[in-house]
Formats: C-alpha cells, sequence, structure tokens
C-alpha cells in the first residue's frame, strides 16, 4: 500500500471517504469551501435542521497502542449542533459524539505546545496479543453507520 505523502491528505482522504459513506445512507450532505471553523461536511435532517461535522482520523501505520488516540484538537466550548467523527483506520472504528459529549470525555492539555488544546484516547491495547480495542467507557460512541446523525 502506498504511503500518503502527509497527513493532511490522508485526512482528506478519509473525509471524503465518509462522506461518500454518509451519502450512501441517505444523507443529505454539504462540503464547504473552506475549512476554517473545523467543519468538514453540514448534513441537513430529515426536520431541516443542520449538524456541522468535524471528522478526525488515524492511520493504520501509527505507533502501536495510539490507534484512537486525538490529541491537539481545539475545541474550548460546546457548539450546538456540531459533531466529531473519529475514525482509526487500523481499528476499522468509527466513534460519533456531539461537542458537548466530546467535552465531557476528552481532557485539557495542561502544559507543552498544545497547552488548552483537548485529547481523547479511545483505545486500550493488550501488549501481548498485540491488539487495540475500545476503552468500555467509550463503547456507546461506536458506530457502524450514522443513526446518531439522521
Amino acid at each position: 500500500m502506498k504511503k500518503f505523502r502527509d497527513t493532511s491528505s490522508f485526512g482528506k482522504r478519509i473525509e471524503y471517504s465518509i462522506i461518500g459513506e454518509m451519502l450512501k445512507e441517505g444523507l443529505d450532505v454539504y462540503t464547504p469551501m473552506v475549512d476554517d471553523m473545523g467543519i468538514d461536511a453540514i448534513i441537513r435532517r430529515s426536520n431541516g435542521a443542520f449538524l456541522e461535522i468535524q471528522i478526525k482520523a488515524r492511520a493504520k501505520d501509527i505507533t502501536f497502542g495510539h490507534a484512537g488516540l486525538f490529541a491537539a484538537i481545539r475545541h474550548r466550548k460546546i457548539r450546538k449542533n456540531y459533531f466529531f467523527i473519529f475514525y482509526s483506520q487500523r481499528m476499522e472504528t468509527k466513534w460519533i459524539m456531539s461537542s458537548e459529549e466530546f467535552i465531557n470525555e476528552s481532557v485539557v492539555n495542561k502544559s507543552g505546545k498544545n497547552k488548552g488544546k483537548r485529547t481523547i484516547w479511545f483505545n486500550g491495547k493488550n501488549a501481548k496479543k498485540k491488539t487495540e480495542h475500545t476503552k468500555p467507557q467509550f463503547i456507546k460512541y461506536v458506530s457502524n453507520n450514522f443513526n446518531r446523525l439522521k
């Protein structure tokens, strides 16, 4: 398999892949021309309401144990009608969370270059078996479809 030139090209490929999955499920999906507010897609629900979606992804070839680590995310306050879709390529898992759920479940970095940004670590690991799994407290966010967004 080809290596991606950089993380942004990988991220963009996954964004389009997930948007394609949403379209296959019948969601009305719109993509902004620029990504300056952390919005990768906009979904129109059947009731006419709109959701803003931020998609974050982790590649297969990252350090063992880090497949569900999403760090240095700028998200200071709850945003109404805003959702995150987190995807781990190696774990083949998607987690869908509202802005409020993300705020409640993530931690704020207290020091370093990413001070003030948020981190969430969805996975645990079994070093003997060389496997990664969703931590029990995050199983409720695992999703094989996009029903939460409909």
